[in-house]
């Protein structure tokens, strides 16, 4: 479903309405062992990043209330997404992404954790996830229409930013917090500056 979907969507909104500029493509890993991050300010970025990522499919965690209604949530997995329990989160919440990343599978995350214009710190999932994983995170950010119809009548713009090495850190990090903490700050400065200069362009 997520091929057929994606490929419509892509059509559609990048090829006939040309509603997407994506910025710093080459920062993208070849290979899909990765996990990208952007701001969360709608759903629009989920669309959004997606297109800007395809023909390669992502992963997306989302909360488990949206599973809730069995029909919904069986379509919201054949789209690749997985339920997590914010609330209380259990060993599912990493291993399945893990387990995912080590299939050559890429995992979408909005480390903010809820759609929000406010600036908040940057919730440690991805950093743990892609430690654990062993892979790069690679930072993102989206400007542009907040509304669905928005993405065919405006411009939506998504930059990408240098991967994050999550496996060659400075080496004073000596414990595991430590290093989730410094990869959680290093995504949330870049998110920002990648923000801030997609603003400036515009």
């Amino acid at each position: 479903m997520y091929k057929f979907i994606s490929s419509i969507l892509y059509w559609l909104l990048v090829k006939k309405c040309k509603s997407l500029k994506v910025h710093g493509k080459k920062n993208v890993p070849q290979l899909h062992r990765y996990v990208v991050t952007c701001n969360h300010e709608s759903y629009n970025e989920v669309i959004m990043l997606g297109m800007a990522l395809y023909p390669n499919q992502i992963h997306y965690m989302a909360k488990k209330e949206l599973f809730n209604n069995k029909f919904f949530g069986s379509f919201l997995k054949s789209l690749n997404a997985f339920p997590v329990d914010r609330e209380n989160p259990g060993p599912s919440t990493i291993k399945t992404p893990v387990n995912l990343l080590k299939k050559n599978k890429t995992i979408g995350m909005f480390p903010a954790g809820h759609r929000t214009t406010e600036e908040t710190p940057l919730k440690r999932g991805a950093a743990t996830i892609a430690m654990l994983a062993k892979v790069p995170i690679v930072p993102a950010a989206y400007v542009g229409p907040d509304k669905i119809m928005g993405l065919i009548t405006g411009k939506a713009h998504i930059k990408f930013g240098e991967p994050i090495d999550t496996a060659n850190l400075p080496e004073h990090l000596k414990k595991r917090n430590e290093k989730v903490d410094y990869i959680t700050q290093e995504v949330t400065k870049r998110t920002r500056e990648l923000q801030k200069e997609l603003n400036e362009l515009l």
